[in-house]
């Protein structure tokens, strides 16, 4: 996973939206975090593993997966806004946690992100979200190839007006 890579596939994206959408000298930070908090939500419903009370299945990994990816560009765009897009590197921890652990660890993440906005915070999140797309069993690859192909679809969205 090169973030690198999707630090400038994001920009691109980025840059264009707030081109299209006249978004000039907009602060959209909080709006970012908002965004991403409402992605994690519809990711933990997607994975169904808070629902003790259901025996219905989790969602297809696909579904699963691209709703991951949702949360990867958001936090990809806080990095933008924050500044801190040099030597990210991809790591998960040894911990062991569980999915419900992993997701209440990157609400906790984004919300020191908010509070502090510092690189230390930055990369807990990433590292946080990274343990959570372990938890619900998504390889890194998996993560990057599914990111380029949502990327793709953002742009088509933006050339259709969305």
């Amino acid at each position: 996973m090169n973030f690198n890579k999707l630090f400038t596939l994001q920009k691109q994206l980025d840059d264009r939206i707030v081109q299209e959408h006249n978004l000039e000298g907009e602060d959209l930070f909080e709006n970012k975090l908002l965004a991403l908090k409402v992605e994690v939500g519809e990711l933990a419903n997607e994975t169904r593993c808070f629902k003790y009370w259901s025996k219905k299945a989790p969602s297809p990994k696909e579904t699963v997966l691209e709703e991951y990816v949702d949360g990867i560009h958001f936090i990809l765009s806080l990095g933008l806004e924050l500044g801190y897009t040099e030597g990210v590197i991809p790591t998960q921890s040894d911990e062991r946690l569980t999915a419900v652990q992993a997701f209440h660890d990157v609400y906790r993440a984004i919300d020191r992100v908010a509070n502090e906005k510092e690189e230390g915070a930055y990369l807990n999140l990433i590292e946080c979200y990274l343990e959570l797309g372990d938890r619900i069993g998504l390889s890194l690859n998996e993560i990057d190839q599914a990111y380029l192909k949502k990327n793709e679809v953002n742009h088509n969205r933006q050339d259709h007006g969305y």
